[in-house]
């Protein structure tokens, strides 16, 4: 496509006063005229520049973390929404021939904004129009896009079977795309594991635009993907996955106790019993600050439950293994296990409601964060909790302070930890997320909630993994190995890789070498090919 010196001369200068980036102008121009010759005209129907008046409203329009969306935040050149499989070849071939980096969207769920952020000139692919969802409930197997979310992956799955479910997360606006390749886990995983244990197929694209299947890909490079970021190795397009059983009925519920209820001794206790649990029982814990009935700051724990089975032998089972909680039969509901994914929805902040409340894109709490992650692998001391409730209180902390403790054993305990790239299995009683929200603008609040998640996740350093201090790839933290030395960038990596991945990280590396080797896909954490 020829553009007229006019449209070329304020494509110019708005890039300038735009775009932080350093790349040429020259190299977006010609990615813009390469996209026709290489698909045909229609693709800039769903090409979007700076200078289009809905360019903002597409770069935010999955943007959770508001950290990334300030005006000094560097803006992609272009954002492509493709509608078909031929528009991300186009991309592809014409960010890689000038010379521009390719980052994936799927639900902009990213803790570091990596899907939508980079340091250097690079245009956004975002998948957002690719998100069909195909059922077999005969062979209990669906085909899913990268593009869906997972509320809209559950919801097409009840519209086929109220008895077939699939162990991935609980917020229904993460894209499976990113949630998939790096694992993904909810409520059911102490049943079946996580989303990655039950994927028998993809599709994904390499930097040449071929599409391949597991059989064409080989079994290297799905293991890699499935746990290891698929936005290392390529482009994936769609999963096929197992679905897995549940009753008609399962059971839930949520009690909160604060301090002044006994919390501390109840959490104590809590890590000797839930790993322990029947596979089909899962009870996680949110603590937060909170203030208490005389108006005083206190930590609230909530205890949420999801039970594949009726409230009957749920209370029976409570009485037996964790007495001390107090549930009672009133505090349980009987539901089918698509309400059960809504109830948790709401339960993380979603609005109650129908179940088309699942088909939501946007997260609507949308805030200011920082996260981190960490895995417990002995019981943390009364006194131990008592120090993270001290830093609970801390002034320059506010309300938006939580932790999440999802409890391990079940099913994780007897995948190997080689079985998929994500190796934290057996040995592992419970996950922590730690998380700190804010709706302050600037950089002085940003810096101020940054350092006291360090300081915290700095106190916790005794009561956790070790050799490495192990975390999750899914809760990506820039953190790890920010401060690192290292002669190249396989050696600054190993930092961050050992602790995502454990001994996988150098079979990874091998993936990568061999799929990717010119390192055409990459971001701050991506695998790193060896160099000669």
């Amino acid at each position: 496509m020829k553009t007229t010196t006019t449209s070329l001369l304020l494509f110019v200068l708005v890039l300038l006063f735009w775009s932080p980036l350093s790349a040429s102008v020259g190299s977006v121009e010609d990615f813009l005229q390469c996209l026709p010759l290489q698909f045909h005209n229609s693709i800039l129907k769903v090409t979007y520049t700076p200078k289009n008046s809905s360019f903002l409203t597409v770069l935010q329009s999955s943007i959770q973390n508001l950290r990334f969306a300030s005006p000094s935040t560097p803006k992609p050149l272009a954002i492509v929404t493709p509608v078909e499989e031929s528009q991300i070849q186009a991309t592809v071939y014409c960010a890689k021939q000038h010379g521009l980096q390719i980052r994936v969207r799927s639900g902009g769920h990213d803790f570091e904004g990596l899907s939508y952020v980079s340091k250097v000139p690079f245009v956004i692919l975002d998948l957002v129009n690719l998100r069909s969802i195909s059922v077999d409930v005969e062979n209990k197997t669906a085909w899913v896009q990268t593009g869906a979310t997972i509320g809209e992956l559950y919801y097409g799955i009840a519209q086929k079977s109220k008895t077939l479910g699939f162990p991935a997360g609980s917020c229904p606006s993460v894209g499976v795309g990113g949630h998939f390749s790096g694992g993904g886990y909810g409520p059911l995983l102490r049943k079946y594991g996580f989303a990655a244990d039950n994927i028998v197929d993809a599709l994904i694209m390499d930097d040449s635009g071929n599409i391949r299947d597991r059989t064409s890909m080989g079994e290297d490079l799905f293991w890699a993907i499935r746990g290891g970021g698929g936005a290392s190795f390529g482009i994936v397009l769609a999963w096929k996955i197992k679905l897995v059983d549940v009753p008609p009925t399962v059971t839930v519920f949520t009690v909160y106790r604060t301090l002044e209820q006994n919390a501390t001794k109840l959490v104590h206790k809590w890590q000797y019993v839930a790993h322990k649990f029947p596979d089909e029982l899962f009870i996680e814990i949110e603590l937060v600050a909170n203030s208490s009935e005389n108006g005083k700051r206190t930590v609230r724990a909530s205890f949420s439950c999801l039970f594949l089975g009726r409230a009957d032998k749920l209370i029976k089972m409570m009485q037996e293994k964790f007495p001390e909680l107090g549930v009672t039969k009133q505090d349980c509901s009987e539901m089918n296990w698509i309400e059960s994914a809504l109830y948790f929805a709401a339960y993380g902040g979603y609005p109650d409601g129908p179940l088309e409340v699942l088909l939501n894109r946007t997260y609507t709490d949308r805030d200011h964060f920082k996260a981190k992650s960490d895995y417990v692998q002995k019981p943390i001391s009364v006194k131990g909790l008592e120090g993270i409730w001290e830093r609970f209180y801390e002034e320059d902390v506010n309300t938006s302070v939580v932790m999440f403790l999802v409890p391990y054993g079940g099913k994780m305990d007897r995948i190997s930890e080689k079985a998929i790239p994500f190796p934290h299995r057996a040995g592992n009683i419970y996950k922590i997320l730690y998380f700190v929200g804010w709706d302050e603008e600037g950089r002085a609040a940003s810096e101020r909630h940054v350092n006291w998640i360090r300081r915290l996740y700095s106190y916790m350093t005794p009561f956790v993994s070790k050799s490495p201090r192990a975390a999750y790839i899914n809760y990506r933290d820039l953190d790890i190995g920010m401060n690192s030395e290292g002669n190249t960038s396989y050696a600054r990596a190993s930092v961050w890789g050992l602790k995502y991945f454990k001994g996988n990280f150098k079979r990874l590396v091998q993936v990568k070498t061999k799929v990717d080797p010119s390192n055409f896909f990459r971001n701050e954490q991506s695998i790193p090919p060896i160099t000669s």
